[in-house]
């Protein structure tokens, strides 16, 4: 299992993928937060803290993750690969969850870099480290389990087709209805007896709650569930491949 998920990270590594998505996600960060004018500027926010990162970064992860992870089972089906893959000594969980890890390893090499921001407005506080520490801890964590659900959807969407750039749309499609499509759905008025147990059903719910520096277990459960629901599907969209023979 450790060398699979070597392979994966080597094979992110050793082309642009990897290196673009952490480049890409830290630049356009370092844009809206530091330099372009607006709600995300830190300087424009009037406080000490770094939120325009927690609500920008989901969006460009939207984007960013379904980039990684659209060829992990996909390009191994195109290529032919994928039997070769799957014949060996691994279970179809422990090879999913390598595929995953790599995912999640790059998402958090690509937050880490972002610790600098917290480190610059401590300094730039008045009165200097006046600053909402367990609230940005609370983001940082409700942002790594974002960016794992978003690897686990990009997976199976990546193992339902050969085709790199259906499983990139479908994964984006996904993403966005798990991040926002409920909160949408909560707002029709049929169903207004039950919006809240829609609303809570979407990500960005749980994203909020816990960006508040409150590890409700409930979030928690959430986000561990959703991570677990999509690589379930994915241990299924490999095993049908039985059923088809």
């Amino acid at each position: 299992m450790f060398t699979l998920l070597k392979k994966e990270l080597n094979s992110f590594l050793s082309s642009l993928i990897g290196y673009m998505a952490i480049i890409v996600f830290l630049v356009f960060n370092g844009l809206f937060l530091w330099i372009i004018e607006g709600e995300f500027n830190v300087f424009s926010y009037g406080l000490a803290g770094i939120d325009g990162l927690f609500l920008l970064a989901p969006w460009i992860f939207l984007f960013l993750i379904p980039a990684i992870t659209m060829k992990m089972f996909a390009e191994e089906k195109k290529n032919g690969t994928i039997e070769l893959l799957l014949t060996k000594p691994l279970s179809d969980i422990s090879i999913i969850i390598s595929k995953f890890f790599a995912g999640l390893i790059l998402v958090v090499v690509s937050i880490l870099p972002t610790l600098v921001y917290v480190i610059a407005v401590y300094q730039l506080g008045l009165p200097k480290g006046n600053l909402d520490l367990g609230g940005i801890m609370g983001s940082y964590l409700g942002l790594l389990f974002l960016g794992a659900i978003f690897v686990a959807i990009g997976i199976f969407c990546s193992s339902i087709t050969e085709n790199q750039i259906i499983a990139f749309i479908l994964s984006v499609v996904m993403c966005g209805f798990m991040y926002i499509g409920f909160e949408f759905l909560s707002q029709i008025p049929l169903i207004s007896n039950i919006d809240l147990l829609i609303k809570s059903l979407g990500i960005n719910h749980h994203y909020s709650s816990i960006s508040r520096g409150v590890i409700d277990t409930r979030d928690v459960i959430y986000y561990l569930s959703a991570i677990g629901f999509f690589i379930l599907l994915t241990k299924l969209s490999l095993e049908s491949r039985n059923w088809k023979k």
